[in-house]
């Protein structure tokens, strides 16, 4: 069993270096012996393959990324955790801290310099208030890497891997599913982590898609769309998209007979095919004005 995961001396080394956890950024380090291998045995790294590793709080997912792969780049927003990491990680040689925030890095920039653009992965135990933020960035950039495991509050892994056109989905859902293909991976207990949160969470892997499974002519359309579509689940997709895109009902309801989509459907009763073909010929409507 790893030391990292031993509770006491944790705490022991958070206080030698004056850390206290920070609510703002959503802190909660994993203490269980179990968890972090298996999420590094799944994650993707090889002794080919590099991984990047985005909020390593006290490095004990660290420490086992460092063990399946060449080379472990932990990207960590809190300054605090530097002299700690420093300490922890200390018996590795293959692991390299950087001081950033994973919403402004570029991570292009880092592919290239830290792996040479080799064949990369990303892990990441995510705070559950930028799990969204986060993913969708890290997907919207179009990065060279081949997936992403992370652990996420477990109601938003449903989410996240909730396939399009089921009753869980939504906007998330067809944005993920859009460049990814989502799985569920196993269930992390609450327990498992210090301090405890007050919700189990859930690690999920996306696998990066080659090509995305439906074609849209005009991707910022089709992500206007989903988005507007999923504003008002309560309601209509006619009457949501009418709000959500500042059209007139009439002019909805026109797009979604010509697709073929009933008006009773919500927006979690739509496919990816039926969003790609709303936007399409909202594009050929822009095209033809």
């Amino acid at each position: 069993m790893s030391k990292l995961t031993d509770i006491s001396y944790v705490k022991n080394i958070l206080a030698k270096h004056g850390f206290t956890f920070s609510k703002a950024l959503g802190q909660n380090f994993l203490i269980n012996p179990s968890v972090c291998p298996k999420m590094a045995a799944m994650c993707g790294g090889s002794e080919n393959i590099g991984v990047i590793e985005i909020g390593p709080g006290a490095g004990v997912l660290t420490s086992e990324l460092a063990k399946i792969s060449y080379k472990v780049v932990a990207v960590e927003l809190d300054k605090r955790l530097l002299p700690v990491l420093e300490e922890t990680l200390s018996e590795h040689d293959n692991i390299k801290v950087i001081n950033g925030d994973a919403m402004r890095l570029d991570f292009k920039k880092l592919i290239a310099e830290e792996f040479d653009n080799g064949e990369v992965v990303i892990c990441a135990n995510l705070p559950y208030y930028i799990t969204s933020p986060v993913i969708m960035r890290l997907l919207e950039e179009k990065l060279p890497v081949e997936s992403l495991t992370v652990m996420v509050q477990k109601e938003a892994a449903e989410r996240i891997c909730a396939a399009p056109g089921t009753r869980e989905s939504g906007a998330i859902s067809a944005a993920v599913n859009y460049y990814a293909e989502p799985e569920m991976l196993f269930k992390v207990s609450a327990g498992s982590f210090l301090p405890a949160p007050k919700v189990d969470s859930e690690v999920i892997k996306l696998k990066i898609l080659k090509k995305p499974p439906v074609k849209a002519a005009d991707e910022k359309m089709f992500f206007r769309v989903v988005k507007a579509a999923f504003m008002q689940r309560r309601k209509t997709a006619a009457n949501s998209l009418s709000a959500g895109l500042g059209m007139p009902k009439a002019e909805i309801n026109a797009l979604l007979e010509k697709s073929g989509i009933s008006l009773s459907a919500r927006a979690e009763n739509l496919t990816m095919q039926d969003f790609a073909e709303i936007a399409d010929l909202l594009s050929e409507r822009k095209d033809s004005t």
